[in-house]
């Protein structure tokens, strides 16, 4: 028998169904609850994702980026529209969320259609951003070349002196909303027999399956 069998067979007695995944009637109940276990365990950026986007060619591409919402079964994000995950969801607008909590050995893919949200809601979340953040959102062309830092350094300075009080958002700023059509949890386990719980939505309800590690 290899090592790797050997080590199969002695973690099997580690398995507790405590470790497995309960199944929820709602994927968002479970994502709730995942993330704020995740916030009390102190993991570190709770809220952070990676963002994968594809272009006119197929070629991916991912991005560490905030959720800041969950509302109305959508997963909330904000950027710059002109930027490069910007020009390519609006060519493709699917992308793919990734959540991973190592400190609870787990993650969650979730993949979806993408739209932008209402500028109002857009200019709300600016508004409560820090003065300095907002500054920034006009300065950067975000994704584009930057020949010299002091360039930018000469932008953030032009506006602070343009918006001495407060800064209006930048039209070219904003919120997306993914609407999932497929969320996966996925919780280690020992010997690597992870549980994978995936929800697939099919007309308005979620059908629950389980996956192979």
């Amino acid at each position: 028998m290899s090592e790797e069998l050997k080590k199969l067979r002695d973690n099997h007695k580690d398995f507790s169904n405590d470790r497995l995944i309960e199944p929820t009637v709602s994927p968002f109940e479970l994502f709730s609850t995942w993330f704020d276990e995740a916030v009390k365990n102190n993991e570190l950026e709770s809220n952070a994702l990676c963002l994968s986007t594809v272009n006119s060619n197929g070629i991916p591409s991912s991005r560490i980026v905030y959720l800041k919402e969950l509302v109305e079964e959508s997963f909330v994000f904000y950027t710059n529209y002109a930027s490069q995950k910007g020009e390519e969801l609006s060519l493709n607008p699917i992308a793919s969320m990734l959540f991973f909590w190592p400190k609870l050995q787990r993650q969650v893919r979730i993949t979806g259609s993408v739209s932008k949200i209402s500028e109002e809601n857009s200019d709300a979340y600016f508004a409560s951003r820090p003065r300095e953040s907002q500054l920034g959102a006009w300065a950067s062309y975000q994704s584009e070349i930057l020949a010299d830092r002091n360039e930018l350094f000469s932008r953030i300075t032009n506006l602070e002196q343009q918006f001495k009080d407060s800064v209006p958002r930048p039209p070219h700023w904003g919120g997306y909303a993914l609407m999932p059509s497929e969320l996966e949890f996925w919780q280690g386990q020992p010997s690597r027999l992870h549980d994978r719980l995936v929800y697939i939505k099919i007309s308005d309800s979620w059908k629950v399956q389980r996956k192979n590690p």
